[in-house]
């Protein structure tokens, strides 16, 4: 915080509410407080793949109680230390298993994919074209040329929903058309759904790219996190979410991820599995939980449309949809790195040299500073 009062945005990926405070959803202190008082309880090591009612109830979530790939019994959950630990799980099965050495990342992505699988011995980390400075969307031909440019044996990751960094996520048309490619060249998807819910404030609707893949015959993982819908940043819960062809297969991937578990965290944690699993098996605990994460989304949401009609209403240069236009927790500005020096030197708003702001950063309180300050180094510092 500044002396001003204006929040930093570079909040890695944290919810704040309109006050700038963390937020325990009132659905989790119900739950912990139950937790608290039931005797039956003990801290006795869960299975290695985790605790079971959490993670049949997190593939539920992510693909639909009615999915084919549930009925037909091919899918698996692996408790994962956050959706990093999910990630590091796919690359290490992929590298130790199938001998893969090449990573396909979005330019930018999240920080972290580089270095987890770097962790895991893959050697070729390779990014395919994603952001483009000049539309503010997605450059769709560059990152459809780069996937048919793949190697055997490659893996991609896709972000699901709410794009980290960028905020951009494609349409399902163009979801069909990478889909196309990635299986035309056999490359092999993770998807990195770490904010299902907080792109659109509606989960099944976040969740829409996975369940085409599903639908469509794909063998694929998917990595989800619950820090964020949940809030439940330090309890580090995510789940590895595996659709596999037929049983067998599903099986012998669960022994294998065992294995790997065993020897990265040995077993997993209980306190927040605990609590997302009470939450999501629980009919009138699910529902409180739904509006949480709609309250979530809709001050994201709102705080992308007054930014856009401030801006507009400043008359600063440039074209500003593509604020309210983006999705989830992030967005790219367009403020280039001269103009978020000045937008720290001098208006003492701090956010990442590539013009990433996390949207929760922005209050009733100061968003008219904030608005102000961007037309000022518009019309001061030119792209």
């Amino acid at each position: 915080m500044s002396d001003s009062g204006i929040s930093d945005f570079k909040y890695h990926s944290a919810y704040r509410t309109d006050e700038g405070k963390p937020w325990v959803l009132p659905v989790v202190q119900t739950v912990e407080a139950q937790m608290a008082d039931d005797p039956t309880l003990n801290h006795e090591y869960l299975p290695v793949a985790g605790l079971e009612d959490f993670r049949e109830a997190s593939v539920k979530l992510l693909l639909g109680e009615d999915s084919r790939a549930l009925v037909d019994n091919r899918v698996l959950g692996i408790q994962s230390v956050g959706g990093s630990g999910a990630i590091r799980l796919c690359a290490d099965f992929m590298k130790k298993i199938f001998s893969y050495n090449t990573v396909y990342v979005s330019n930018p992505t999240w920080g972290n994919h580089k270095g987890i699988f770097e962790a895991s011995g893959f050697t070729d980390i390779r990014e395919y074209k994603y952001w483009c400075p000049k539309t503010k969307g997605i450059d769709m031909d560059g990152m459809l040329s780069d996937l048919r440019g793949a190697p055997p044996k490659s893996v991609v990751i896709l972000h699901a929903c709410a794009h980290n960094p960028t905020g951009v996520d494609p349409t399902m048309d163009q979801w069909k058309q990478i889909a196309n490619v990635c299986k035309e060249k056999n490359i092999f998807i993770l998807m990195d759904i770490a904010y299902q819910g907080l792109s659109t404030g509606d989960l099944e609707k976040d969740a829409s790219a996975v369940r085409y893949l599903v639908d469509n015959g794909f063998e694929f993982f998917a990595s989800q996190s619950f820090s964020k819908n949940f809030g439940l940043y330090n309890e580090r819960i995510g789940n590895l979410c595996c659709i596999c062809k037929d049983t067998d297969a599903k099986m012998k991937v669960k022994s294998q991820m065992e294995i790997i578990v065993r020897r990265i965290w040995s077993n997993p944690s209980n306190h927040g599995a605990r609590i997302v699993s009470s939450v999501l098996n629980n009919s009138n605990l699910i529902v409180e939980w739904k509006e949480h994460v709609k309250t979530i989304a809709d001050r994201i949401i709102k705080m992308r449309k007054d930014l856009y009609s401030r801006l507009t209403a400043l008359g600063t240069p440039g074209d500003w949809n593509h604020i309210r236009t983006q999705t989830g927790m992030f967005s790219f500005t367009g403020l280039n790195p001269l103009q978020v020096e000045r937008m720290i030197k001098t208006h003492h708003i701090y956010m990442l040299k590539q013009g990433r702001i996390n949207m929760c950063g922005l209050t009733s309180s100061n968003i008219d500073y904030v608005a102000q300050a961007i037309d000022e180094v518009i019309k001061t510092v030119k792209s």
